[in-house]
Parts: C-alpha cells; structure tokens; sequence
C-alpha cells in the first residue's frame, strides 16, 4: 500500500532503505526461469545463460539439471562441471539428489539448480529444493533456477480449476518475491503442442495422455497468461519501488491502474462496479479509496455504514479497500495517493451537490480536473450509476443521527462573554486595542472543543460585542470612524478563519483518536490470539473481545458432521432452541447472516453472521442483548466484521497448526513403522531361521551326528536365541521409555564392578575383539541404577563389535574429570560419518558404511542415551582423534559425599 501522509516530493525511508540492503548483502542473487508449462525451454535457456556466464570467466557448476532425456539439452551440459548427485535409498529403490554440502564446500560463484519445486528424498537435510536454494544463497552463492507457474503457492487453486489437476509440489510466493530476477521462458501454445508430438517433452505414450488432459490450447493459454501477469506484477511493484526511492512524481505509463473514489452518497455501490468493470477492459488492478476529511465525523451511521458497504463490496469484487485520513482538501489527498500508487485513472461521481455549496466548500471534481496532470479522470454521472432502489437490510441496525444540541452553543455564548470581561476588566491597563485578543482567543477555545457550528455563533457574537464595546461611538451598533469599519471586518474575518482552523484540526484529532481507539482495541485482541494455542483458547478469547466491546452475548458454533454445535460462549452456553439453531445452520450452509434483525428466521432469539477466511466459511457467531430493537448499530457491525474476520484467521491457523502435527505424527509414525518392519524382517527373521534350521537338522538327523555336531547345533540355537532376546528387550525397553515407565533405582555403584558384569554378558559378542581397559584406581562410587547402566554399557559395546574390525581393540576407558566421571568407550573400526554424530541415537537408525548395513535393530544407542540421561548423566558420540574409530562418551557427575570420601582416602 502507498504510505499516506508523506511528502511525495521527497524520497520514500523504506524505499531507500530496501536499496541500500540490496547493495550492501552479502547473499547471493536468485534468477529464475519461469514457464508457463514443462517443455517450453526453461532449462535450455538457463544452461544458455549460464554457458555465456561461463565463457565470461565466472565459476559455474551444475548443482542438478534434469535433461528429460532432450538431446539438445544434454548437448548444453557440455563443458560443465557437474556436482555429482548423492544417492539416497528409498523403498528398495535408490533416489539421486542434489548434493548441497558438496556445492557448499565447493563454493562456486553460480550453481545451476533446476526444479525449484521438487520434493527431497526422505531423510534429506530439507524437505523441498527451494530450502536447499535458500541455504546456497545466505552462504554468498548465486542461483540460476527454474519453475513453472502452476508450483507457485497462491495460483495452485486457479491452475487446479483450469486445468482440473492439482499440483501437489509448490513453491511459496516469498520465494519468487524475493528473487533478484524473473525471466518468463514463453512459447507459443501451438508450437509447444507440436514439441510435445514430436517427442521432445514427454516420451510417446505420456505425450499422447498429456495432449488429452493436460496440454489442451486452452489450457497452455490460461496458463502463459499467469505467467506472464505474475510476471507482471513482480515488474510493476519494482517500478512503484524506484519511484517511491527517487521521488518520482507519478504517474508512469508504464501500466493501468484504477482508482475509484468513495465517499456517502447513496449511488456509491454503482460507483465500485463502474470502476470494476472499467478495471476489467484495461485489464489493470484498482482500488477504491475513501478520504476521512474534516466532514466526515459529522456522517451519521447510515452514512457511515453505507461507505463500509462499499468499501466491503470492493473487496469482494477483488479490488483493494482504503481509507486514508485527510488533511488538506478532498482532491489535493485523492491526487497525492494516486501519485504515490502510480495511478493513471481515477474514477469519481458526479456531484449532486447545490452551486450554493460547492460556492463556500468548493467542488471535488473540478479540483481533481485541475489537479489531476496526466491522470486520466472519469467523471461518471448520475444517470450513468442510477441510485440503487431501496431494499430491507440484510441485517437490522439501529439508526441514530447524531445532532449537535444546544449545550455547545450556550457554552460558546458564555465563552465569548467570559472573554468580552477580562477585556473590559483589563482594559483601563492594556488599552481598547487588545481586547480583540481576548475575544479571539475564546473563539479558538469554542473551534477546539465543540467545532464548527459553536465557533461561528461566537464569531458573530464576539464581532458584534467587539463593535458594541470597543468601536466609537460606544454602546451602539453604529461605526463612526471609516477605519474602524476596516478594523470590523478584519476582526470578523481572522476570527471566521481562525475559528475553521481550529474546527479542522480540532475534527481531523478527534478522527485520529477514534482510530487510534479502534486500533489499539483490535491490535490488542490479536495480541491475544496470537498468544492461544489450542482452538478452545482461540473460540473463548473471539466470544470474551466480542462481549466486551460490542455489549452482548456472544456463542461461537463450528461445523460437527451435518450439523454445527455450540463450541463456546461468553456466557457459558452449552445449547441452542430449535429456532436459533435453525437459523444457525441456514446461516452456515448459505453464508448469509441469519435470525434475530435479519431477512432470513427473524424470529430466532440471536442473530448469526457466518465467520469467513479466504478459504470459505469456518463458523457462525450468534449475538443476543436483552435490549429490543436491532441488536447493532452500523459501527457496531463494522467493529463485529474486523472481530469475526481475526477470529475467523486465527480459528484457520490453529486449525492449519493440528493438522501440520498430525501429519508430522503420521509420517513419523509411517517411518517408525517401516524401519520397524525391516528390522523385524531382518533381525527377526535371521535368528529365528538359524534356531528353526539347528532345531530341525538336531530332531531329523540326530542318529547321524556326532558329539561335536550337536554341540555345535545347540551352540547355534542358544546363541542365536541370545541374540532374539536381547532384539525383544531392546524393543520392551525403547516402549518403556517412551512411555516414561523408566524409574532408576540410583543407588552408590562401582563403576569397575559394573563393566566387568557387562564384560561377561558380551563376552561372546566381543570374541575376536582385544578388549583393553584403562580405568583410573580409586574413582569414586557413582549414583547409579546398576541394572540400567549395565544395559548402556551392553548396547555401547554390542555396537563397537559390530562396526570395528575382527582382531581390532575394544577401549574401555575412566577418569575422575571436574567432579564427575567420564568414561569412553572406543573402537578401532572406520568411525562415524561427521553429519551423523547425533543421528545415531536416533531411534532405528543405522549409520551406512559404504553399501553395507550393520545387523541390528538401530535401537540400541537411543536406548542407552534414554537411560544415560534418566539417571541423570549424558552421552555422546564423536570420532576418535588419535587414530580411526568412534568414541561413545558417558559421564555421570559425582555425588558430593563420594568425592569428599576419595579426597580424604
């Protein structure tokens, strides 16, 4: 939105502001490619710019370019250097992405990354390409990119209903906003059709079905229109930004812009769609504007609710609302705007006012013709925007026309007697020649505190005591002296025009402070909003703020199966009668208020107006007041409107909020479940295989065996229904923690005791491992449950004999270190990869070396850092420095009773 109340000749703080971050950042430039449709070239055309970049000296790699198997395109691919993709398995299938810490090692100048919108494979640092652009360009390198119109966020539902196929891969708008530079890659719908015959987008039998649905004329039409009009837009706010930054006056024939002004005339409806449909044939964007000049706090509430119908009907017809406070003349504020906005049209009624009136207030027309320059002003006349004919409100309010009274003018009168006695009272020392002073000062006073009208009857009163007291002759009306009839008309004059000012400022004060109520009331209640996490905070603060400003009970009801249900009320209400819950549902399946003042089941005890987001209706909310007659007035409905709308906002995000949680649960627990399978498949299946195959050959061929045989058999059996054991007591113990049933009996425990009790139970895990201990003598006794840390010691060790060498060494290793005690465990195998450190705690994760996975359920490490830190200790991996291998570190602090015990042994 233009920023109002500045002066258009000097240049714009945010505007300059933007320039100097643009000059001075240190990220990197993003250029994108934008298509309306694959094939028409966007990937052709950025391996074209980037060749010409490349032959110009500048450090070009491709970070991932999708070829389509295009000859052409893969002849551009020549001369690159291109990142080689990270494989990602996937569903026994293997998935190649982009290499992002490679490009960031690599560091070059300008990647080529095509696809913006592409998904990742899962267990990829983020979950779509566009956050992998990001990080390239906050690490300082350029990106050139592409992307076709239908993956931007807010055109998905327009591309959707044209071409009857959702995108699920988009892009949100922040992003294209925030690139550098927009290319628009455009072809002809014809000659796309006929690439698309000819094979060079999609291979045979694709090509033919897309041809059907998909690449209809129609279609490819609709959609190079978007691009080029999101295009368009992009172009026109960078126009509107270095004219705000320069100061340059406007407008700028660079595009159509419509503004239509509003102001109460009862025709202002007509006015909008006139603008609408002037809009619609420039194909342009226009606003309707209202200026809130000195005049407009004398509107009653017809009026004032009939310039929010039009600012509302505006809005819904898909134009900009705005008001703007004024203060100078009508016309000087229109032009100003529209100076600012880059306008080139401006649509205004022709006035219906007496000759009399635009004689004393002048007329907006004719100022804005006379102001307007190179704006183009369409003045349309009554007759062209008929009065529209009289119908029932939707909703009943109550009508009050405010009037002035005859307190303000008895007040004025005795102001100006108050200052026509200190005059006279002070006139034997200042002389007659002050007492003007006096009386002028108690105009002002009268203009400031009850405006117009009051001020000019102590105008007239002031003039007539200041002739009747201080003009020879004295005491008479009569002005002998020719210069005192000046000296008369003068006074009247500066006091008419004195006591206007001061109404002005006085009027344009009393605007500023109604808004600056309103606003503060409502920025309040966002504050609330925004603190609520839960929908029953969000439904119970929206019926509290209702109640509160607008003086009534207040219910909330959301959509339950067919019907909709109470969720909260201010009072507590837990249900509606037959009649308000009719009028309930009519109102949300027909999005139009019903019930109490309203045209649909008048006779309901409420009235419900339905709650709207950009997506449609979300609720209704029913009002009640004991008092008869329509339940608001037309400030109150206004006030009601921006209530419902926050709420309605804020009930969408909650909304928007569970269902992000329950789909992160459900794909955490779709990946749980699968890498619970494949271990089971895997871990499960080989032991009991083993043990079923020992078993049947001991039972079929136990006549034939010998000793030896048979031991070896039972050796298998028992060793391999070890191994299924501890897979279940991994799989028990990972439940119990998560379920938080993990409760350690911490007793004083020796830690060399410990290990060798766990030495023993791994015994057969370790055969072929050196194991070596280096345990520093006296340590001091840990608080420890021994059953738990024993467990942790098992896991610790099971995973070096998995993962180090045969014949390698196995270090178990303790030292007293600042008040507690540190114990590392190494192995000698090809250690850990340096992104995976913390991963591997992670539940049923395995870390990969090369093409082979470890047996193993990946449930082991988690569960000894589960039990580590219940006792109160931590644990971490690392690799090892002095030579390869990883080192899993735990440390328990020492209690204070133990370490005073050591010291004093």
């Amino acid at each position: 939105m233009p920023e109002t109340g500045r002066d258009p000749n000097r240049p714009s703080p945010d505007a300059l502001l933007e320039a100097v971050r643009r000059e001075e950042r240190t990220r990197g430039r993003l250029k994108v490619f934008l298509g309306a449709a694959p094939g028409v070239g966007k990937t052709f055309e950025m391996l074209t710019i980037g060749r010409a970049r490349l032959t110009a000296g500048t450090d070009v790699v491709v970070g991932v370019v999708e070829t389509h198997g295009r000859v052409e395109t893969e002849a551009l691919l020549e001369g690159f250097e291109v990142i080689t993709r990270r494989r990602v398995p996937y569903h026994g299938a293997t998935l190649e992405e982009m290499d992002l810490d490679a490009i960031l090692a690599r560091r070059p100048a300008v990647a080529l990354v095509d696809e913006l919108a592409h998904t990742n494979a899962p267990g990829s640092r983020h979950p779509k390409r566009y956050q992998d652009v990001e990080e390239l360009l906050d690490a300082g390198i350029d990106v050139l990119t592409t992307l076709n119109i239908q993956h931007v966020e807010s055109l998905n539902d327009v591309v959707a209903s044209i071409t009857r196929i959702r995108v699920r891969e988009t892009v949100p708008d922040s992003v294209l906003d925030r690139a550098d530079d927009i290319e628009v890659v455009d072809l002809n719908p014809d000659d796309l059709i006929q690439r698309l015959k000819d094979g060079k987008v999609y291979v045979p039998d694709n090509a033919e079905r897309a041809l059907k649905h998909y690449f209809s004329r129609g279609n490819l039409t609709a959609l190079r229109e978007l691009a080029l009009r999101r295009t368009a837009d992009r172009v026109d706010d960078e126009l509107l930004s270095h004219m705000r930054a320069n100061a340059i006056a406007g407008p700028w024939a660079a595009g159509e812009r419509v503004l239509v002004c509003l102001d109460d005339d009862p025709r202002a409806g007509n006015l909008v769609r006139y603008a609408k449909r002037l809009a619609d044939r420039l194909h342009a964007p226009w606003t309707a504007l209202v200026v809130e000049g000195p005049r407009s706090a004398a509107h009653n509430d017809v009026q004032r609710d009939r310039i929010a119908d039009a600012l509302r009907l505006a809005d819904r017809l898909g134009g900009d609302a705005v008001t703007v406070p004024g203060g100078r003349r009508i016309a000087e504020d229109i032009v100003a705007y529209a100076r600012t906005a880059n306008v080139n049209h401006i649509v205004v009624g022709k006035a219906s006012r007496s000759w009399l009136f635009e004689l004393v207030n002048g007329s907006v027309v004719h100022d804005l013709v006379r102001l307007s320059g190179a704006i183009s002003v369409h003045v349309v006349p009554g007759e062209a925007m008929a009065l529209e004919p009289v119908r029932p409100r939707n909703i009943a309010v109550a009508e009050t026309v405010r009037g002035p009274g005859a307190a303000p003018y008895a007040f004025a009168m005795l102001v100006t007697a108050i200052g026509l006695g200190l005059a006279l009272l002070l006139q034997p020392f200042l002389g007659s020649e002050n007492a003007d002073l006096f009386l002028l000062t108690g105009v002002v006073s009268v203009a400031i505190r009850w405006g117009l009208g009051p001020s000019l009857a102590s105008v007239v009163a002031a003039s007539l005591a200041y002739n009747f007291f201080f003009l020879p002759p004295l005491y008479t009306f009569t002005i002998a002296d020719p210069s005192n009839v000046a000296a008369f008309i003068l006074f009247t004059i500066v006091a008419v025009l004195v006591s206007n000012l001061a109404a002005r400022s006085r009027l344009t004060a009393v605007i500023s402070q109604s808004r600056a109520r309103a606003t503060e009331r409502l920025y309040g209640f966002s504050r609330k909003l925004a603190g609520c996490g839960t929908l029953d905070d969000v439904l119970w603060a929206t019926c509290a703020q209702m109640a509160a400003m607008l003086k009534v009970r207040t219910v909330i009801l959301l959509p339950e199966g067919d019907t909709v249900t109470v969720r909260a009320g201010y009072p507590p209400e837990d249900r509606l009668d037959g009649a308000d819950l009719a009028a309930a549902r009519w109102a949300f399946d027909n999005e139009c208020p019903a019930g109490r003042g309203a045209d649909t089941l008048p006779g309901a005890r409420r009235l419900f107006i339905p709650m709207r987001t950009g997506r449609g209706i979300i609720g209704v909310v029913g009002l009640d007041a004991d008092r008869t007659g329509p339940i608001l007035t037309p400030e109150d409905r206004r006030l009601l409107d921006a209530l419902a709308d926050m709420g309605a906002l804020a009930i969408e995000r909650v909304r928007l909020v569970e269902d992000l949680d329950r789909a992160e649960r459900a794909a955490e627990t779709d990946r749980l479940r699968q890498a619970l399978l494949t271990s089971i498949s895997h871990d499960l299946r080989t032991p009991l295989s083993s043990v079923l195959g020992a078993a049947s050959t001991l039972r079929d061929l136990d006549s034939a065996l010998g000793p030896e045989a048979k031991a070896e058999l039972l050796g298998t059996i028992i060793a391999e229904s070890e191994r299924l054991n501890r897979f279940i007591a991994n799989l028990l113990d990972m439940t119990r923690l998560e379920a938080g049933a993990v409760a350690p009996n911490l007793v004083p425990q020796d830690f060399a005791e410990t290990i060798d009790t766990a030495l023993r139970r791994v015994e057969k895990v370790l055969d072929g491992h050196e194991v070596v201990l280096d345990i520093e003598p006296d340590l001091p006794a840990l608080s420890l449950d021994p059953v738990l840390f024993e467990q942790v010691l098992v896991n610790i060790l099971d995973n070096a004999a998995k993962y180090a060498p045969e014949g390698s060494a196995v270090t178990v290793k303790a030292r007293a270190d600042a008040g507690a005690v540190r114990i590392d465990l190494m192995d000698e195998g090809e250690g850990l990869p340096d992104e995976e450190t913390e991963r591997v705690f992670d539940k049923f994760y395995r870390a990969r070396k090369g093409d082979r996975v470890r047996a193993g359920t990946g449930l082991g490490l988690a569960i000894s850092r589960g039990f580590v830190e219940a006792m109160g200790g931590t644990v971490t991996a690392a690799n090892r420095r002095d030579r390869s291998g990883a080192c899993f570190t735990v440390t328990f602090p020492v209690p204070a009773g133990a370490a005073r015990r050591d010291i004093a042994a």
